[in-house]
């Protein structure tokens, strides 16, 4: 009994290569052009296809884009076969997680680990927060997958674009005067709140103004918008010639030929235009309004895919639901840089529990350290070549598309054949230092 316990305990501190899942929604980068797809067609053994959006690789035990574990030698027979998930296995053998990620989430991973591929703007939306996703999940099971609350974290690989969070007051009495379009589609009255009231009103009667802006816009008549949406491209167009566009005018021109005649071509003008340099991390946090616009990122959040939707997207809109949830928190986002951990490690450690993000960047014939930790890692591996050890004998050659799960207190050591890049997703270490 011992022997087997021993056993079972060495095969669990071994690193676990896992088969991961890919999502080919139409905003997605085709094939050749798509860092989604290459990393899918090495992961997984297999060839992209060109002609195909490749959107999302999902790292995690969500049940919309699970992971599997990948037999090797000695662990081939451990469950059966490759169609293990890495969610039944871990229910299997919950003491990988840690102890104290098993008292606050249970015998699964609080995260779920994601590279984008964006070309073409996903929908203005939020995630809600935890008591409104189960009441969503309740209520709209099909369309609100589960009862979990969704923050979130992009951090560039490339330059990447988003429109996140509600510019300022005085901004946006700036794009009443600049855009008359804006005033058209929410009347005059509501117009005039804007110019009526100012930040000495207080923090609360400002975002009640704002709130009654923005949803008297997302519920405009179809026609209504279709219309004003047309005199703004058109002026747009014609003062094109003229003068430099903005780069807001210029993004809401770029929009346009995705998605023609949405209201989002509006609201853009009430939200901030955020671009990232390669390195760089916005944090999303529940009842936010965002859309990522164009670029490749990874993304980490915990274990949720609810979104609610009313804009830039011909899926499901749920305008009432999104503009009576969010916060009306005004203000440029903070952008994490990140902080150095070592020479080649740099930690984003978001103001969530779930989930925190390493990047390292390895140049060739170097290794670095991966601390123990009280809780459990994916590694992702996204450019490069070389090897990786766990405590346990033995190490893994990884490549680009290799992902790896590693248990709660496990130190793992890289060292690089070629500049490695890898990232790992683990909890957010500042749970385990206030726990």
């Amino acid at each position: 009994m011992e022997t087997d316990l021993s056993m079972k305990s060495q095969q669990q501190k071994k690193l676990q290569r896992l088969k991961c899942s890919v999502q080919n929604y139409d905003w997605g980068c085709l094939g050749p052009d798509s860092q989604v797809a290459r990393l899918f067609a090495r992961n997984s053994a297999s060839q992209f296809q060109p002609e195909m959006p490749y959107a999302e690789f999902w790292m995690g035990t969500h049940d919309s884009g699970p992971s599997f574990l990948i037999p090797s030698g000695d662990n081939a027979g451990l469950d059966g076969s490759e169609s293990v998930t890495l969610k039944s296995w871990l229910s299997k053998n919950p003491s990988v997680l840690g102890v104290k990620v098993m008292e606050k989430w249970g015998s699964d991973l609080p995260f779920l680990f994601k590279v984008l591929s964006v070309a073409k703007a996903l929908s203005i939306q939020a995630h809600p927060d935890m008591e409104l996703a189960r009441a969503l999940h309740k209520l709209l099971p099909e369309v609100y997958k589960d009862g979990n609350h969704k923050p979130e974290m992009a951090l560039a690989m490339t330059e990447f674009e988003a429109l996140c969070g509600f510019i300022s007051l005085e901004e946006l009495k700036a794009v009443f005067h600049a855009v008359p379009e804006t005033v058209e589609l929410v009347g005059a009255t509501y117009s005039n709140l804007v110019f009526n009231i100012s930040d000495q009103d207080g923090e609360e009667n400002v975002k009640s103004v704002l709130r009654a802006i923005f949803t008297q816009l997302m519920s405009a008549r179809k026609d209504m918008i279709t219309e004003v949406v047309e005199k703004l491209i058109s002026r747009l167009q014609l003062e094109n010639q003229v003068r430099h566009l903005t780069d807001k005018e210029q993004l809401v021109l770029r929009l346009e030929k995705q998605y023609p005649a949405d209201v989002g071509l509006i609201s853009a003008f009430f939200l901030n235009h955020v671009k990232l340099n390669p390195g760089e991390a916005l944090c999303l946090g529940a009842n936010e309004p965002h859309a990522y616009i164009c670029g490749e990122c990874i993304e980490c959040m915990a274990t949720s895919d609810n979104v609610v939707r009313a804009g830039l997207t011909p899926k499901h809109r749920d305008v009432q639901t999104l503009c009576s949830m969010l916060t009306y928190k005004q203000g440029f986002p903070d952008i994490l840089q990140g902080e150095p951990l070592n020479p080649y490690v740099t930690k984003y450690r978001p103001p969530f529990d779930e989930f925190e993000v390493d990047c390292c960047i390895l140049p060739q014939g170097e290794s670095a350290v991966f601390p123990a930790i009280p809780g459990p890692s994916i590694f992702l591996v996204t450019a490069g070549e070389g090897i990786m050890q766990a405590e346990s004998p033995g190490g893994d050659v990884v490549s680009e598309g290799t992902v790896l799960f590693a248990a709660a207190n496990t130190e793992i050591s890289v060292t690089s054949a070629s500049e490695l890049h890898l990232y790992r997703a683990g909890v957010n270490s500042r749970y385990f230092q206030a726990s």
